[in-house]
């Protein structure tokens, strides 16, 4: 016979954690077919000898819930091996909406994710009311990869308790009824399940705390029912863990699932201000799952944090007045204007102006502040900060900034981390990434558009942690697993994350020496002609989707063969 696609002779990292083998792979109607020595043919053959053959990377936090409406590529992330997408994280999306209340939700994506409203105004097309109707509007449109969407909080809380939900009232019973039915009724339709926030962090545009902010136990667990009416679907929720409140919330979502049964995530990071406040949260997560809760902690691979550039909108002279004066001026020109000697001393010395300390502070913590490089370097040391710097060279850190941010004409960036990397160490990173109940994911691609870029976390967690990493690399076959079999089971997408005959067939074949992330470089290419920031990756030799290749060595084939996944999907027949 002929197969539709043959991928010969590469080294196999079947996903389930188990050794490299060599083999081949056939690929018909979108699945895999065979393994093993492949004799037959293909209409289109992949020579893979020497390279690492994966499944495709399965992303199970990422807020494309606008760009997927207006986009046929969810870039950065296709870039980096993923072929299935989990979008609507946080509690925040667009739909169920009424008309009156578009607006508001565009304030809150704006907000929390920073995407600008000038952006979703333009993109988004508003097909839909309900939210079975804007999984409608989504598949529509074909893309790179596979999209699935949560029912998002903030949204629900929204279409049914109008103004109520904004001043963050608490819920009656008759509310949550209602939502308990909406939730029903997207879980039926295909959504992947439900998503909230009680993060302090996640503020609206203006400033005010979200409306999934003012839930309290009855109407989380009363939401989750609804899953549990459906019998499938998952939920996913952002905390406040800090020390004083972590152990009363996570009573609260200990509540949903064991009322529900439901499976669900909860994101748990090392703070660099709260270094082991993680191990507590991990303990009462470990003992849920010992308990008999089905729990997982959604980590990251390698420290998060913000970009710092002069094309960034954020860097630790963005309060100051002689800079506000001319932050609105092309990039060249604003290089040109601060390479004069006298806008330097004016720069360097003057005190920030800002009414809350908190943004001044967070934009100058020079403990935590890395020249990025290029390529760029996600593991520092204490000496590459910039306080350290200025230390050995007996110069103030603004010197050593202002210096930095005009490297590359302007183009330049500094590295921001506020969590993962305490103490200047992965220690957390490495133990987390071997807790069997953690699961990677916060890759947010499509938010943070402009200062943020983690939708490389895939290509990181390889090379990093499977190639290069100085203290000893971590069993590769079990790292794809991390990025395969691992957040699928996590959302309940069976059929995909494993190399086996009757899955689906999305696959990376890669060139691992090759593979390495490249520096991010803004672009302005979204609606409205607003800028972005893209990250390619070298070492990707082809990324497939449902047997088609969708990128080669990084270029887009053309092929768009990627679907709304609804819901839960079941393992292939043996």
């Amino acid at each position: 016979m002929t197969y539709d696609l043959v991928i010969r002779g590469g080294n196999l990292a079947d996903g389930r954690g188990g050794p490299i083998y060599q083999a081949d792979i056939a690929v018909t109607d979108g699945k895999i077919a065979a393994l093993g020595t492949v004799t037959d043919p293909g209409r289109e053959e992949i020579d893979a000898s020497g390279h690492l053959v994966t499944p495709g990377f399965v992303d199970i936090h990422s807020h494309y819930d606008g760009q997927a409406i207006w986009d046929d590529r969810l870039l950065s992330s296709g870039w980096h091996g993923v072929t299935t997408t989990v979008m609507g994280n946080c509690g925040v999306g667009f739909a169920p909406v009424r008309p009156d209340d578009r607006d508001l939700l565009v304030g809150l994506m704006e907000g929390v994710e920073a995407i600008p409203a000038a952006v979703m105004r333009e993109g988004l097309t508003w097909e839909w009311t309900s939210f079975p109707d804007y999984l409608d509007a989504l598949e529509r449109r074909p893309h790179d990869m596979d999209v699935c969407a949560y029912l998002p909080h903030s949204a629900l809380r929204v279409f049914v308790m109008g103004q109520r939900a904004v001043r963050r009232e608490t819920a009656t019973s008759d509310d949550i009824a209602q939502m308990r039915q909406l939730a029903r009724e997207a879980i039926r339709a295909g959504a992947i399940g439900f998503s909230t926030s009680k993060s302090f962090n996640h503020r609206t545009v203006s400033g005010d705390l979200i409306p999934s902010l003012g839930a309290d136990g009855k109407e989380l667990e009363g939401i989750a029912m609804g899953l549990k009416d459906e019998g499938r679907g998952v939920l996913q929720i952002i905390l406040n863990l800090s020390p004083d409140l972590r152990r009363q919330e996570f009573e609260l979502i200990r509540g949903m699932v064991a009322r529900s049964g439901r499976p669900l995530s909860v994101t748990v990071l090392q703070r660099n201000r709260d270094p082991d406040g993680w191990r507590e949260v991990m303990d009462m997560l470990d003992g849920a799952v010992a308990d008999g809760l089905p729990m997982r902690a959604q980590i990251t691979p390698r420290p998060l944090g913000t970009l710092f550039g002069l094309d960034t909108g954020r860097h630790p002279f963005s309060y100051h007045p002689s800079y506000r004066a001319i932050e609105d001026k092309p990039l060249a020109e604003r290089v040109a204007l601060m390479r004069d000697p006298g806008l330097r001393a004016k720069l360097v010395s003057e005190k920030p102006e800002n009414d809350i300390p908190s943004l001044v502070a967070r934009v100058q913590n020079f403990e935590y502040m890395f020249p990025f490089g290029d390529p760029p370097n996600y593991a520092p040391s204490r000496e590459d900060c910039v306080a350290a710097m200025a230390e050995a060279q007996g110069r103030s850190p603004f010197e050593i900034v202002y210096d930095l941010l005009l490297e590359d004409d302007g183009h330049a960036m500094l590295f921001a981390p506020n969590s993962g990397i305490a103490n200047y160490n992965f220690n957390a990173c490495f133990e987390l990434l071997q807790n069997p109940n953690t699961v990677v994911g916060l890759a947010d691609g499509g938010a943070h558009v402009a200062h943020i870029s983690d939708t490389s976390f895939p290509t990181f967690l390889l090379s990093y942690w499977g190639r290069d990493r100085p203290e000893g690399t971590l069993d590769l076959g079990k790292m794809v697993a991390r990025l395969t079999t691992d957040p699928a089971e996590v959302v309940g997408l069976k059929d995909r994350g494993v190399l086996a005959p009757g899955f689906k067939a999305d696959i990376n074949v890669i060139d691992f020496d090759r593979l390495q992330v490249e520096r991010p470089y803004m672009v302005h290419d979204l609606p409205k002609g607003a800028k972005r920031l893209l990250q390619k990756a070298r070492g990707y030799t082809a990324t497939i989707v449902a047997g088609q290749p969708v990128y080669r060595e990084g270029e887009a084939t053309g092929a768009l063969p990627g679907t709304l996944v609804r819901g839960a999907q079941p393992a292939p027949r043996a």
